[in-house]
Formats: C-alpha cells, sequence, structure tokens
C-alpha cells in the first residue's frame, strides 16, 4: 500500500493537471490513487468533477455520491451532486442536494446557481431568478448565474431583461455556446431573425455537435427565408443525431420551400412509418402538408401536445359557469397584422352583434401599423398587445377578465402560443381558421368546421368536437377591394396571347404529383403558360429545371412577384383557371381567386387541409368544379382548357353566385358562427360536456 505521502503527491500532480484542462491524465491519476485509498475523498470528489465537465453525469453522481455519504458536512460535493443529478433529469433529488450544500454554507454562489437551474427545470423561475440574484450579489461577474438568470427571466417571457442578461454572461465568459444559444432563442422571440440567426451560428462556432443550435439555426433560416442555410442545418442534424426531435419532418419542409423534392416519397414514407410507432419524426403543421391521412394527423398532433404543451396541473377556469349579459370571446394570435388570418377575419370581428357578443383581440405577434390591424384595433372591444407576456400570465388576464369562449386563432402554424391555452384559462376553448387540422390536445373543445372539410365519418380523427357551419367555414371579408385599373398581360410579365393556368400558392404546397399534372396540361394546351407565386431563387430554378426535365420550356413558368392585396386580386383576372394544390389545398388563395372571379378545379383528399378548396366551391355554389381522383382533376382542367364556351360558362354562373351564394354572404356566416357560439356556451350554462353539433342554416 502507497504512504500517506506518496498519495498526497499524486493528488497534487492530478490537480495540477486537472488546472491546466488535461482532464485525460488527472482522471488516470485519480483513478490511480482510488485504487490504493477507495475512500479517499479529494479524489473522489475531484474525480466527479472532471465527469461533470466532460458530461459522464452519471459517473458523476456515483462519485460525488460516495463523497456525501462519507463526508456529509462537505458542501461543494453536495452542490457538485446537484449538478450532476439536474443533467440525469432527477430534479427533486438535485434539489435536494442543492438545499444541503446551502444549508452547511448559506452564501455559496455555485449551490445558489446548481438551485437555481433545478428550479428552473421543476417549473418555477420566479424562484430560480430569486436565487440567481443572491448568486450575483455573492459573485457580480459569475457567467453561469447570470445565464441562469437570463433562463429565470425567458421562461417568465421577461424578453429583453433576459437577453441583458446573456449579454452580461457572455461579456465575462465569451466562450459560453448556451448563453449564445438562448441569446438566439430570445432574438427569435423578439422578431430579430438576422440577429437569432447569428447567434445560433456563434453557439455552433463554439460547439458543431450543439444539437438544438442546429435545430434553431434551420428554423431561423427558414423563416429568413434562407432554405439552403436551413437544409445544411437539418441535414447536418440528421446525421449528427437521426433520433432527434421532428428533424425529419423540419428537413422536407425545409426542402419544399426550394421545391427540392429529392428522395420526396421514400422521406413522407419513412415519416409517415416513425408517427405509426408514436415516434416525434414531424410537428404537426410540417405533416398537413405532405399527408391527406388524418389518422396519422391525428397521432402526429396527440403526441406533439404531450410532449410540447402538457396541460397545466391547476386550470384557470372556474367549475361554475360566469353570468354575463354577453357572451365574452377572445381570438389570439399572432397574425394581427398584414396576414390572410387578418384579411380573413376583419370583416367578421366588425359585425360581431355587441347586444350578445363582448370581443377580446389578444395579440403576441409583431405590431403593426397595417390597415388591417388598425381595422382590427377598432373591431375589438378591447385589443391588447400581450406579446411580452408569459404564457401563464395571458391566461390570468383571461380569467381576469372573465373570457367564456377562448379562440385559438393558430393551432400550430409560425409564432403560435398553444401554452396559454394548456392552463385552461375558458371554460370553453375553441380552434378555428388558422389552422386546418387537428390540435390533439385535450385543453381544446370545439373545432370549427363544415360538413365538407370534416364529413361525419371522418370525426373521430379529431380530438375536439366538431361544430359544423351549414355553409364554408372559411369567412371572407368582402370589404377587399379589387384594384383599379385592372393589370394588363403586359406589365405582369405574360404572354399577349395563350392560356393562363394559375397556381398561387405557397412552394411547400407544391407537391410533385400535382406538379407533374400541370407540366403534363401544358404539353397538351398548345400556347399555355403556368403562372405561380414567386417566393425565392431556389424554388424558381429548380420549377424551371423540373420543367425542363418533362419536356416543357422552362419560359412557360411565369412567377408573379408580391404585390399589395388589390393588385393581387386583381391580377386574378388575368388568368383563365386555377389549378389547386393537393394534399394541401389552397385556402386563402382559393377564395381570393373565387372572389376574384377566377374558376378554379381542385381534387379533394381525406384530411382538412386536402379538402378546403372543395368547401369554397359548395359554398360558391361551384361543386362541379370539385373532382374524385388526380386523373379527373387532369381531365376536368384539360377539358376547359380546351372548351373556352364551357369555361366562360362557369365564370358567368361564379359572377352570377357572387353576390348571394354562402361564400360571400358576410353577415349569415357571421350569425352561423354565432349560433355556434351560443350552442357552446349554452352547453356550458347548463353544465353539459362538450359534444359535436351541426349549426342550421342561418344561424338556426
Amino acid at each position: 500500500m502507497a504512504k500517506p505521502s506518496d498519495l498526497q503527491a499524486l493528488l497534487h500532480k492530478a490537480i495540477g493537471l486537472h488546472r491546466h484542462n488535461r482532464l485525460g491524465p488527472a482522471k488516470l491519476l485519480y483513478h490511480e490513487i482510488l485504487d490504493q485509498a477507495p475512500d479517499h475523498l479529494d479524489a473522489l470528489n475531484l474525480l466527479g468533477v472532471i465527469e461533470c465537465q466532460e458530461r459522464n453525469f452519471a459517473a458523476a453522481a456515483r462519485h460525488l455520491g460516495l463523497v456525501t455519504a462519507l463526508d456529509p458536512k462537505n458542501a461543494a460535493a453536495h452542490s457538485n451532486l446537484g449538478y450532476a443529478l439536474r443533467a440525469l433529469k432527477r430534479p427533486a433529488e438535485a434539489l435536494a442536494a442543492c438545499d444541503k450544500a446551502l444549508a452547511l454554507m448559506p452564501d455559496f454562489a455555485d449551490a445558489l446557481n446548481n438551485r437555481a437551474g433545478t428550479l428552473l427545470d421543476l417549473g418555477r423561475p420566479e424562484e430560480a431568478l430569486a436565487a440567481c440574484d443572491k448568486a450575483l450579489k455573492l459573485v457580480p461577474r459569475n457567467a453561469a448565474a447570470q445565464y441562469n438568470r437570463g433562463n429565470a427571466l425567458l421562461a417568465l417571457d421577461r424578453l429583453g431583461p433576459a437577453l441583458e442578461s446573456y449579454d452580461r454572461a457572455l461579456a465575462v465568459q465569451p466562450d459560453y455556446p448556451e448563453a449564445q444559444y438562448n441569446r438566439g432563442v430570445v432574438l427569435r422571440r423578439l422578431g430579430r431573425g438576422a440577429d437569432a440567426l447569428a447567434a445560433f451560428e456563434r453557439a455552433l462556432a463554439l460547439r458543431p455537435d450543439y444539437a438544438e443550435a442546429l435545430r434553431n439555426c434551420g428554423v431561423a433560416a427558414s423563416e429568413l427565408g434562407r432554405h439552403h442555410v436551413a437544409v445544411e442545418a437539418f441535414e447536418r442534424l440528421l446525421k449528427l443525431r437521426p433520433d432527434f426531435d421532428y428533424v425529419p419532418g423540419d428537413l422536407l419542409h425545409a426542402r419544399l420551400q426550394g421545391c427540392d423534392w429529392r428522395d420526396y416519397d421514400s422521406a413522407v414514407a419513412a415519416i409517415a412509418a416513425r408517427l405509426a410507432d408514436d415516434d416525434k419524426a414531424a410537428t404537426p403543421f410540417v405533416w398537413l402538408a405532405v399527408s391527406d391521412d388524418p389518422a396519422t394527423q391525428l397521432r402526429c398532433a396527440r403526441r406533439y401536445a404531450a410532449a410540447e404543451y402538457p396541460p397545466a396541473a391547476e386550470p384557470l377556469a372556474p367549475a361554475e359557469p360566469y353570468r354575463h349579459d354577453r357572451i365574452r370571446i377572445a381570438y389570439l394570435s399572432a397574425d394581427f397584422r398584414d396576414h390572410a388570418v387578418a384579411h380573413q377575419i376583419a370583416g367578421l370581428i366588425e359585425r360581431h352583434d355587441a347586444k350578445r357578443f363582448q370581443t377580446f383581440g389578444l395579440s403576441f405577434g409583431p405590431p403593426g401599423k397595417e390597415a388591417v390591424r388598425k381595422r382590427l384595433e377598432r373591431g375589438f372591444h378591447r385589443f391588447l398587445d400581450v406579446r411580452e407576456r408569459a404564457d401563464r400570465a395571458i391566461a390570468e388576464l383571461m380569467r381576469a377578465f372573465e373570457i367564456d369562449i377562448a379562440v385559438d386563432l393558430m393551432g400550430y402554424t409560425g409564432g403560435s402560443r398553444p401554452g396559454i391555452f394548456s392552463h385552461r384559462p375558458a371554460p370553453i376553448q375553441v380552434s378555428y381558421l388558422g389552422y386546418a387540422g387537428t390540435t390533439g390536445a385535450p385543453f381544446i373543445d370545439y373545432l370549427i368546421a363544415d360538413a365538407f372539410v370534416i364529413p361525419a365519418e371522418s370525426a373521430a380523427f379529431y380530438s375536439e368536437r366538431i361544430a359544423t357551419l351549414p355553409g364554408s367555414f372559411l369567412p371572407y371579408d368582402t370589404g377587399r377591394l379589387i384594384g383599379e385599373p385592372a393589370p394588363t398581360r403586359a406589365n405582369s410579365y405574360l404572354p399577349a396571347t395563350g392560356f393562363v393556368f394559375c397556381a398561387f400558392n405557397n412552394n411547400y404546397k407544391i407537391s410533385p404529383a400535382a406538379f407533374a399534372i400541370w407540366m403534363r396540361l401544358l404539353r397538351q394546351v398548345e400556347g399555355s403558360v403556368l403562372w405561380l407565386s414567386w417566393s425565392n431563387p431556389l424554388a424558381e430554378q429548380r420549377l424551371r429545371e423540373r420543367a425542363e426535365s418533362s419536356g416543357i420550356d422552362p419560359e412557360r413558368l411565369i412567377f408573379a412577384p408580391r404585390v399589395a392585396l388589390p393588385e393581387h386580386l386583381a391580377r386574378h383576372r388575368l388568368a383563365d383557371l386555377m389549378l389547386d394544390n393537393f394534399p394541401y389545398n389552397a385556402h386563402t388563395t382559393a377564395s381570393d381567386a373565387l372572389w376574384a372571379g377566377l374558376p378554379l378545379v381542385t381534387c379533394p383528399g381525406r384530411s382538412f387541409a386536402s379538402r378546403v378548396a372543395g368547401s369554397l366551391l359548395h359554398a360558391a355554389g361551384l361543386p362541379e368544379l370539385i373532382t374524385g381522383t388526380p386523373e379527373e382533376y387532369e381531365a376536368l382542367a384539360l377539358a376547359l382548357a380546351r372548351d373556352s364556351g364551357r369555361l366562360a360558362a362557369f365564370r358567368a354562373k361564379l359572377a352570377r353566385n357572387r353576390g348571394g351564394c354562402a361564400l360571400f354572404d358576410a353577415d349569415r356566416y357571421r350569425r352561423d358562427l354565432e349560433s355556434a357560439y351560443r350552442t357552446m356556451w349554452e352547453r356550458w350554462q347548463r353544465g353539459a360536456v362538450p359534444a359535436s353539433f351541426a349549426v342550421l342554416p342561418d344561424g338556426g
């Protein structure tokens, strides 16, 4: 057995190596000491510290647990054990270890900081913030405490102060990848996408295998339209962590933004297989674009809701009904700005029956000065900008207002905050308009739909109860102006003659199967062109390449730039026929076309998102333009392109119906929707659970 002096010499040497960050040689020496003296406290403790540094937390917890058992008054060992247990996702044990450290040494800054991180894991950000502030009073230049302080403020949705804390942490420790990463999270939440992307890239420069930073780098790049950057980030992440949540779907969606259809069918099939196994292979919104299987969509949504937005343990809504003279409805969205949802809903909000309903608009998106934003601010009885508030704080505000019905206009679209609804701030919670699918969330009671988008036989694939409107579920603001004077073919980059097929949807909705049909139509209709929305140069390049590989002159694809809404509506009149997408239909785009007088051909699938255009055509009185299969869709489009008289008859019918059809009868729509709200509210008043129902025509 070695002499104590020999062990002390080994320990001194190991500590020197440790201080110079030569962790491997230091570990060997610590193990050599423990081989000869298994209960050597210093060697056990310092070996536990190295294992923490190397992220071997199970080993660290074993070593540090032995130290605390042998030396219960070792505050540093208790604190370090708390750090290791927290990393092992054992927060209750971690908190107990930190509390033992602080009982021994109340002014132990590291233990306070470890305790703060553990409190965050336990969902107690206010207490975590207090612990960080105490640690920072003891050691002002404590990067880790500033980082945890930023995390606590982020959890409380105090974004500005959170950003300041991350900046202070980085001022002390510039090579702090976690602080850079969370700084990016805050910047993205603040709408500073380019700065957020730069922060994520700096985090990756510091730690190239930082999986969370890679995913957020991809997400931020996608939002900025830098789809090639997004694809590269998701491809790197998929190689690094094939099991990382949602990445297969993220990668596919990023590729679709640039119309990159490499391995499209196999990628969709692989995601479907993983979703069938209840795996988190894609987010629900991504899956809507590539699948019309409502059963898989429900499974995907339920898994996502359970993982990301679990219901709060203590719902805020009261057990007893409110007794109000008017039903109080709160509409929540990040899109009360120049956005399709805002344009669709503005007229409805202005028309709500003020004698029966009191409306609240809660905006958690960027502020806007557009005309539609101002209309909404005036249209609601109360309009509140709540973007700086935490989810629970917004929910508590709604509870204070005694909201009867809370309406989520977003579902899982970009910028949504389902976490607000997870606190159950209202006794009745409704998904409406912005998300054409099920949320899979147990705290959403109803989904506003119609009999076409959700036939009775499909109701089982939705976690919500279905409130079925008699016309289309989609409102339309008939106050939308169509620009004058009308544009010409010349100033719209269209040829002087020839048939114009139009498909003005987002790039990610274009499927290879639909595009193949479009190319066959161009081949069969001499002199025809396909008019598409321009989004990004990658998409244009790839679509032209795909056209050329199909034997079509790529110049026959015309790309329309983004213009103001009245001008956009007006240019529809230069097209001859709109071609719908599948499996994700045109929604607002389809209703805009019909409002402007442009007929469209659609091929519904089985899911909500794949049946919206059919719903609109029914409500517009043009069910003849709904086909049953892709082959029928292609045949009808070809027949209309070759028969100008038949197409003119549909145009004339659409023009006649425009003034009186259900699709464009805004006041009838308002009465029907209000009838749905009253039915929900009356059930609640009498103590009945939510149940599916159909509204009789004209608000009956």
